[in-house]
C-alpha cells in the first residue's frame, strides 16, 4: 500500500458489492457531472468532528450514531427528517444528562442510499432478478427494468442529500434543538410510555435543572450552548464512483476529503486489505469507521489499522463492532487486546443491529429488542473487563412509530410486524424503542464514566 494514493487509485483494485452498469458512457457522464457540483460538507466540519471523536477515544465523550437502514427517494420529506432529528436529540439529551457525558451526534442520514447485499440476485417464484442495492443504484420494484442499475440515480441522491443537509443545518442552529424544547418532547414521551415511572425521575431532574437556571437569571434562549448543537452526517461509502466524484482537495490544508458526508465507513463485507474500499478510505482525511464482524481476526484488524490510520491519529478511526448478542464475548476481547497491545488510538462503538436479524414465523425480517439490548450490555461488560472505553452506539432507527423490531416497552409481537412494516431494507427501532435504548445506555455510560474504569489509550490533544 506504499504507492501514491489518488481519488481514482481504487479502480486498479478488486472490488466487492459493486453494481454493474450496462451503459458505461452514461455512468462516466454522471460521475463527471457530480465532480463539478459543490461539496455537501466542508473539510473544516470533518476536522471538528475528528477532534470531538478524539475525546471519545480518550473516554471524555460518547458517540451516538444512528438513522435509517437505507434512505429512500420516495419517503424524502421535511416531516420524516424532523421526526428523526427530534428523536435523535431526545436520545442525546438522555445520554448527556443521565450519563453525565458529552455526546457527539452523528446521523446515518443525507447519504445512506447504497446497501451491501448477501447475494447478487433474488428469486420470487420462478423469476430471478438482480437484488435491490439501494435507491442510489436501482429500484425496489421486482421488475427487470427497475433492477437495472441507473447512474442517473446518483444525481437524485446528491440532490436529496443536499436538501436533507440544508434542513438539518437549520434544525441544529435555528432554535429547534433548544434544550427546553427537547425536554418538553421528553415529558410527552415519559407520560405516554408504558414504563413511565422508569423515566419520570430523570425527566424531573432535567425540569429542576432548567428551573434552577432560570431562577439564576440564565435564559436558555440567550445561550447558544442551550439552543444550537453540532450535528454531523455519515453513511457507508459503498458506491466508490460516487465517492470519488465527491472527493475534493481542501483549499486550506491541501488534503483530500470525501465531501459526501462528514464521516464515512467501510462495511464488514468490503474491508479486504488489498481491495478497492480500503484503498479509497486510506487517502481521504475524514474521520472514518470500520465495521468489525465475527470473521475479523486480530492480526487482520491491526493490518487494517496500519493502512487506515498509519499516524495513529486520535479520532480518525472508529471500530464498529457488530457480532450478534451471543458472539460478543467470543470475539470482541481478542480484538480489544490486540489494539491495546499495539497502542492504537480508536473509538470503540457498538452496532447491536446487524448481528441480530432473524426471520419471524410470518416471513418478516425482524430484530428482537432483547437481543439488541443484550449485545449492548455485553459490549459494555467486555470493555469494563478489559479496562477500555465503550465509546459509542450505532443504531438503525427511525422517528416514526413503525413495527419492525419485536419487543420493547410496548411488547411489539411478531403478529404486530405487519401493522407498520415500512423499511426498504432491514428492520429499524421505532421512536419509542430508540429512546428506551438511550435510557438503558445512559445508565451503562454513567457507571463506566464514574471512575471505575480508566482508559488504556489516552488520545493526545
Amino acid at each position: 500500500m506504499s504507492e501514491r494514493w489518488t481519488p481514482q487509485s481504487w479502480r486498479s483494485r478488486p472490488i466487492q458489492q459493486s453494481p454493474v452498469y450496462p451503459d458505461e458512457k452514461a455512468l462516466n457522464d454522471v460521475e463527471a457531472t457530480l465532480a463539478t457540483f459543490p461539496p455537501l460538507v466542508f473539510a473544516g466540519e470533518a476536522r471538528k468532528l475528528k477532534r470531538q471523536l478524539a475525546k471519545v477515544a480518550a473516554g471524555e465523550a460518547f458517540l451516538l450514531q444512528g438513522g435509517d437502514c437505507a434512505e429512500s427517494f420516495a419517503e424524502h420529506g421535511a416531516d420524516n427528517i424532523r421526526d428523526f432529528f427530534r428523536v435523535f436529540l431526545q436520545m442525546a439529551v438522555v445520554l448527556t444528562f443521565a450519563g453525565s457525558s458529552p455526546v457527539v451526534k452523528v446521523g446515518r442520514i443525507a447519504g445512506q442510499f447504497a446497501k451491501p447485499r448477501s447475494a447478487p440476485t433474488e428469486k420470487v417464484g420462478e423469476i430471478e432478478l438482480p437484488v435491490y442495492r439501494g435507491d442510489i443504484v436501482n429500484g425496489t420494484e421486482f421488475t427487470a427494468e427497475a433492477r437495472i442499475p441507473d447512474p442517473r440515480r446518483q444525481l437524485e441522491a446528491y440532490r436529496q442529500s443536499a436538501a436533507t443537509l440544508n434542513l438539518l443545518r437549520a434544525f441544529a442552529s435555528g432554535g429547534y434543538a433548544n434544550l427546553a424544547h427537547v425536554h418538553q418532547w421528553m415529558l410527552g414521551f415519559v407520560k405516554d410510555s408504558p414504563q413511565s415511572s422508569k423515566y419520570q425521575a430523570l425527566a424531573e431532574r432535567i425540569t429542576e435543572t432548567l428551573d434552577f437556571m432560570r431562577a439564576c437569571g440564565i435564559d436558555p434562549e440567550l445561550h447558544p450552548e442551550m439552543r444550537i448543537t453540532d450535528f454531523y452526517t455519515s453513511h457507508e461509502a459503498l458506491l466508490l464512483g460516487y465517492e470519488q466524484a465527491m472527493a475534493r482537495i481542501d483549499s486550506t490544508s491541501g488534503d483530500p476529503y470525501a465531501t459526501s458526508g462528514h464521516f464515512i465507513w467501510i462495511g464488514d463485507r468490503t474491508r479486504q486489505l488489498d481491495h478497492a474500499h480500503v484503498e479509497f478510505f486510506r487517502g481521504v482525511k475524514n474521520p472514518i469507521g470500520l465495521k468489525c464482524g465475527p470473521s475479523l481476526k486480530p492480526d487482520e484488524l491491526i493490518k487494517l489499522i496500519d493502512i487506515l490510520n498509519p499516524e495513529n491519529e486520535p479520532g480518525r478511526l472508529t471500530l464498529i463492532a457488530r457480532f450478534g448478542h451471543d458472539k460478543v464475548e467470543q470475539h470482541l476481547p481478542e480484538l480489544i487486546r490486540a489494539v491495546k497491545r499495539e497502542g492504537r488510538s480508536v473509538v470503540w462503538s457498538c452496532d447491536p443491529m446487524h448481528g441480530n436479524t432473524v426471520k419471524a414465523m410470518n416471513g418478516y425480517k425482524t430484530r428482537p429488542f432483547d437481543q439488541i439490548t443484550g449485545e449492548i450490555k455485553s459490549f459494555f461488560a467486555v470493555h469494563q473487563a478489559e479496562g477500555t472505553y465503550a465509546g459509542g452506539l450505532h443504531l438503525e432507527m427511525t422517528g416514526k412509530n413503525v413495527t419492525e423490531c419485536t419487543g420493547g416497552a410496548r411488547a411489539v409481537s411478531e403478529a404486530d410486524l405487519a401493522d407498520r412494516y415500512h423499511t426498504h431494507c432491514d428492520p429499524r427501532l421505532n421512536a419509542e424503542q430508540a429512546i428506551e435504548v438511550a435510557f438503558m445506555v445512559a445508565d451503562l455510560v454513567k457507571k463506566e464514566r464514574s471512575g471505575q474504569v480508566k482508559p488504556s489509550i489516552i488520545a493526545a490533544e
